[in-house]
């Protein structure tokens, strides 16, 4: 075997491509079988395995690091490993015993809705909170194409609302479809444990209203149209055609700031009044996150720069925009291969 582990301890990361993650993720058996090398197996499951860290700690950074602390685990385990399972499944049992002990004592990450009511104060205060952990976008390009519709943030925002271990059931279950039987033998517990714990999860999650938002497919042209007019509106500040373009019922929240904002009137004096931004000052750039419509959204600078300021991540309602999460952590720009700094326009 050859080796696969740094002078730090840790296992250097794989890159493959997406559409080589697909395929064999479909048919794990077979993939495995033609690569006995620890590190040939393992890079096929490296995206899957980061969004399952992800749905199970909502945060990017954790996961990438609970994904290292797997493959170092597997990899010294490798030799033993005796096949009555696939890798990927065995990979799939390490991650999420890794997450549960990560998570062991660990307050979840909410988004601002998480909180609270909706704020009434939007013209008058915003309160940061840095204190609390809050929960992060994840670029589609970091995860593998047939993962996007289970990491909406949404979904990800309310599984953070179950303790970890129902989590864990429900994730194993509901999202990657294993058995009871499977799931018992991944948590070292009982099937009718699982069972319980599913039904426990999926009770709390309907009791309070939390689900896994309407998939939505690839844009259609009234969508693209309508985000290309949301850019353009921004640019040049106008209040009026961007609520125009949110749902009755829009909601609007901006982590690490602990205020959401619901309805048009509400959102459109919070982008007004609190926005710091004029005309021409706001550029954006397109990207995407959780499967959703995404723009890093930057800010002018008194050199005639652009500078980050905040990434939002857009859920749609037909072609209308339902809901805002506008992350302000510059620092997201950068993951999400957006550059640091935009020029001044020509002329």
């Amino acid at each position: 075997m050859e080796a696969a582990e740094t002078a730090t301890g840790t296992v250097d990361p794989v890159t493959v491509e997406p559409e080589t993650v697909e395929a064999e993720a479909a048919n794990p058996a077979k993939a495995d079988a033609a690569s006995p090398d620890f590190s040939a197996v393992a890079a096929r499951y490296r995206r899957e395995l980061l969004a399952h860290c992800y749905r199970m700690t909502g945060s990017v950074g954790e996961a990438e690091d609970l994904v290292q602390e797997t493959y170092l685990r597997a990899w010294r385990a490798y030799d033993g490993f005796e096949g009555r399972s696939s890798v990927r499944t065995w990979l799939y049992r390490i991650a999420t015993n890794v997450c549960l002990t990560n998570l062991d004592g660990r307050t979840r990450r909410p988004l601002p809705t998480g909180l609270g009511t909706a704020d009434s104060r939007a013209a008058d205060e915003l309160v940061e909170d840095h204190e609390i952990p809050w929960l992060e976008p994840i670029p589609d390009a970091a995860v593998a194409v047939t993962e996007r519709e289970s990491i909406r943030l949404a979904f990800v925002a309310a599984l953070q609302h179950l303790p970890a271990r129902q989590r864990a059931v429900l994730i194993l279950r509901d999202v990657l479809r294993w058995t009871a039987k499977e799931t018992a033998a991944a948590l070292g517990t009982t099937a009718t444990a699982v069972n319980s714990a599913l039904q426990r999860a999926h009770r709390e999650m309907k009791a309070a209203g939390l689900s896994e938002d309407s998939v939505v497919g690839e844009l259609d042209d009234a969508q693209r149209r309508m985000l290309d007019a949301y850019v353009d509106a921004f640019w040049r500040k106008d209040i009026d055609a961007i609520v125009g373009m949110l749902t009755d019922d829009a909601v609007w929240e901006m982590p690490p700031y602990t205020g959401w904002y619901a309805g048009p009137q509400q959102i459109g004096e919070l982008i007004d009044t609190r926005c710091p931004g004029g005309p021409r000052d706001m550029p954006m750039l397109a990207t995407s996150a959780n499967g959703q419509p995404a723009f890093g959204l930057y800010m002018a600078q008194p050199d005639g720069t652009y500078t980050p300021f905040q990434l939002q991540v857009l859920r749609l309602d037909g072609d209308r925009v339902a809901k805002v999460v506008a992350f302000f952590t510059p620092g997201l720009f950068e993951r999400f291969g957006l550059p640091a700094r935009l020029d001044a326009p020509a002329g």
